[in-house]
């Protein structure tokens, strides 16, 4: 069977009303940080469907016993925020994934040749098998930065069938190259924009992610 990047845009009201809040020029800082929150929480919400692993027990209600269902805690499961804007996301992201572990991944771009750098690298030389990955990372643009990251990933034994990305806007050309590399990715963003300008920033967009977060 051919695989294919999938990427959902959830069409839930709460995600589309915080993207609105983020996108508007005026929005200030603070308020811009609680959308990133709330878009950060919605979208892990929707990237956990069916991805998160399971048990089944019994539990004793106070009439009967009952079968239930829970979130598996011995399967290992990170969260890489993409410094510094995907921590923009992660307070959301945290709030559903309490268990997760948090490995920063620091990626600057070069403004001239467009390049990613890496300068902050705390991910563990290898990952557990059948870890579950979540990545956050407000905007796949040119997509040279989550290339980095899931280079990255992928060389510590991290299986890109079990990886998440939650971004708030993406476009073509990141999702083109992740689908050439990755087709196994799962994608879930709030929106998928036209394309990029000469800066290689998303239009519409959502302007300087970082910038706009930390009031920069």
């Amino acid at each position: 069977m051919t695989l294919q990047l999938r990427v959902y845009v959830p069409p839930h009201p709460l995600i589309k009303h915080w993207l609105g809040v983020a996108r508007d020029a005026q929005t200030p800082p603070t308020l811009f940080r609680s959308a990133m929150t709330e878009l950060g929480r919605w979208l892990t919400y929707e990237a956990s469907r069916e991805w998160l692993p399971t048990i089944e027990m019994t539990v004793q209600t106070p009439l009967a016993d009952c079968q239930a269902t829970f979130v598996n805690p011995e399967v290992p499961m990170a969260v890489v925020p993409i410094l510094r804007a995907g921590l923009a996301l992660l307070e959301g992201a945290q709030t559903l994934l309490p268990l997760a572990s948090i490995y920063h991944l620091g990626v600057a771009r070069d403004e001239e040749t467009l390049e990613p750098k890496c300068y902050l690298n705390k991910l563990p030389e290898r990952f557990e098998p059948e870890t579950r990955v979540l990545i956050t990372e407000p905007m796949l643009a040119t997509g040279g930065t989550i290339m980095l990251a899931m280079a990255e990933l992928t060389k510590r034994g991290v299986d890109p069938a079990l990886v998440r990305i939650i971004s708030v806007v993406v476009a073509p050309p990141a999702l083109q190259k992740l689908g050439t590399n990755y087709p196994s990715l799962s994608i879930y963003s709030a929106m998928i924009d036209e394309g990029i300008n000469s800066q290689g920033f998303i239009v519409p967009g959502l302007g300087d992610a970082g910038d706009r977060t930390f009031g920069t």
